[in-house]
């Protein structure tokens, strides 16, 4: 059976975000997020910077950039950072409905939405009730996947399991806790990991 369309998620996740940040005051969007190196500010800007990039354009910045992955993230939030933070947040309302996106599965832009809003929200203590359905489609996704944020093996050897869900995946010592959580600490985001618990937790918080 076809997945469903995760484009009205992705956006529905994109509006939901702008609006919990209407009411931020400056100094709080200097707030680190969950991205080591990167504030709140910063991450909003890289999401709308990746949602203006189609496959041919983002070869051509790769090559521009010395084929520097990183040098491209960079030039992309500087260029969509803004003025001012209001700035930062109308560029980023101004992209919630596009499908514009760098090469890769469409599951990749799901797993963007819902983990870097996270990786806003957690930091400044604003929380969100994300579908779980596309949490779970998103973690289904990276659990067979070394791309970039390397899951397949941070978690290699250990048994996951979703307790707010029916989710379950590989063999080994225990991690259980919420879907939520689960996600982010498999995408490398150390601080969720608080929230799981199990035998297999100290092997996790070990891993990159």
């Amino acid at each position: 059976m076809a997945k469903p369309n995760p484009w009205p998620t992705i956006e529905a996740e994109r509006r939901a975000l702008a609006d919990d940040l209407a009411g931020l005051g400056d100094e709080q969007w200097d707030t680190p997020s969950l991205c080591g190196g990167w504030t709140a500010r910063d991450v909003l800007a890289h999401m709308t910077a990746t949602a203006k990039i189609g496959t041919g354009g983002f070869f051509g910045k790769l090559i521009g950039n010395g084929f520097s992955f990183e040098k491209v993230q960079a030039k992309g939030i500087a260029d969509e950072r803004g003025a001012s933070p209001a700035d930062t947040l109308a560029r980023f309302r101004g992209i919630a409905a596009s499908t514009t996106h760098p090469p890769g599965p469409v599951d990749t832009w799901l797993g963007e939405a819902i983990i870097h809003s996270e990786d806003i929200r957690r930091p400044l203590g604003i929380t969100h009730t994300y579908p779980m359905d596309a949490v779970a489609r998103v973690a289904d996704f990276l659990k067979g996947s070394n791309l970039i944020i390397g899951t397949k093996k941070r978690i290699a050897g250990l048994h996951l399991v979703a307790t707010d869900t029916e989710w379950s995946h590989g063999e080994g010592p225990e991690v259980r806790g919420p879907m939520l959580p689960m996600l982010l600490a498999m995408a490398g985001r150390k601080p969720a990991i608080d929230d799981l618990e199990g035998d297999g937790v100290a092997t996790l918080r070990s891993r990159d």
